[in-house]
């Protein structure tokens, strides 16, 4: 099983059209114009978990958030009542847990791995949530530093400084639904693979600090070429939990961007591609122009 935690943090990605001046630029900032827009709009590519050391945003990109009148990412991240009703959308349908969908031997297995490597939520919870989800904690384990961060938040938390509006391209409670399109079974067995590869010691780890290291390096065209190799046993499932949410996205922003300046915070995979937002905004007409990005950390001495 390759990436299956990967995809998750980056979103699901395919081999698509991205064209060679694109793939020139490494940057996850991109400047939105043309199109009868009075004035531009920014898109910029988030990763869900970090570490913290390298969670910094650009003066760039400060300025245009300071300067936007709202920020948009993908669920509000604001609303507090919408992060607590979507808690109960985060549980498998019909009471069903792991112990339902493994055997004996791979419930245990999993049962002692997140034990063992310890979680801020009791196994007992996790183990009646949708199994993508309860892999998804794993995942900043897999990061090599102490503290990690996410970057939508970094990016609240300096658009609040300037008091900016939040708000969200869909809601949290239709993003864990999507995932009850995926049988929690194939799900299941996708978080055992995990486990596996993650006790084994194969390449996995290795594979993982890659994407990691695109992101940092803000190469859009890596990231694309190493999330092809994403699982294949839900690739049957990209539209769903990728192409679908693009495109309603792209539908909600044509209303959105003629009356303001926005900025639009959205997982990283779901930028390139042939069906990625970049390329559908200019199929809507937009102008998408790549925005320099450089990050600058002082270190302490």
């Amino acid at each position: 099983m390759k990436k299956f935690g990967a995809g998750l943090l980056f979103s699901l990605l395919t081999l698509a059209a991205w064209s060679q001046k694109d793939s020139d630029v490494n940057t996850l900032l991109w400047k939105i114009s043309g199109n009868g827009l009075e004035r531009p709009s920014y898109l910029y590519g988030t990763i869900h978990m970090i570490c913290a050391e390298d969670a910094g945003l650009s003066n760039n990109f400060k300025k245009i958030i300071k300067e936007c009148d709202e920020v948009y990412f993908e669920v509000d991240m604001d609303n507090l009542f919408e992060m607590i009703g979507a808690m109960g959308k985060m549980k498998m349908k019909g009471d069903t847990t792991l112990r339902d969908l493994l055997n004996e031997n791979d419930y245990q297995k999993v049962k002692d791995y997140f034990e063992k490597k310890g979680s801020m939520l009791p196994f007992s919870m996790l183990e009646t949530y949708k199994p993508i989800l309860a892999a998804s904690t794993l995942e900043q384990r897999s990061l090599d530093c102490d503290n990690t961060a996410v970057m939508e938040q970094v990016i609240m938390e300096e658009a609040q400084k300037s008091n900016k509006k939040i708000n969200g391209l869909e809601t949290m409670s239709y993003q864990a639904g999507v995932l009850d399109s995926i049988p929690y079974k194939l799900q299941a067995m996708q978080l055992v693979s995990y486990i596996d590869s993650a006790t084994s010691g194969d390449s996995d780890n290795q594979q993982l600090n890659e994407l990691f290291q695109a992101y940092k390096s803000q190469d859009l065209k890596k990231l694309e070429e190493l999330m092809v190799e994403s699982d294949a046993g839900m690739s049957g499932f990209t539209d769903i939990l990728l192409y679908h949410r693009n495109l309603n996205w792209v539908k909600k922003l044509n209303q959105l961007l003629p009356d303001k300046s926005l900025v639009i915070a959205v997982g990283a995979g779901h930028l390139p591609g042939e069906k990625g937002v970049i390329n559908l905004l200019r199929k809507n007409g937009y102008k998408v122009t790549p925005v320099e990005n450089k990050i600058t950390r002082i270190r302490e001495i």
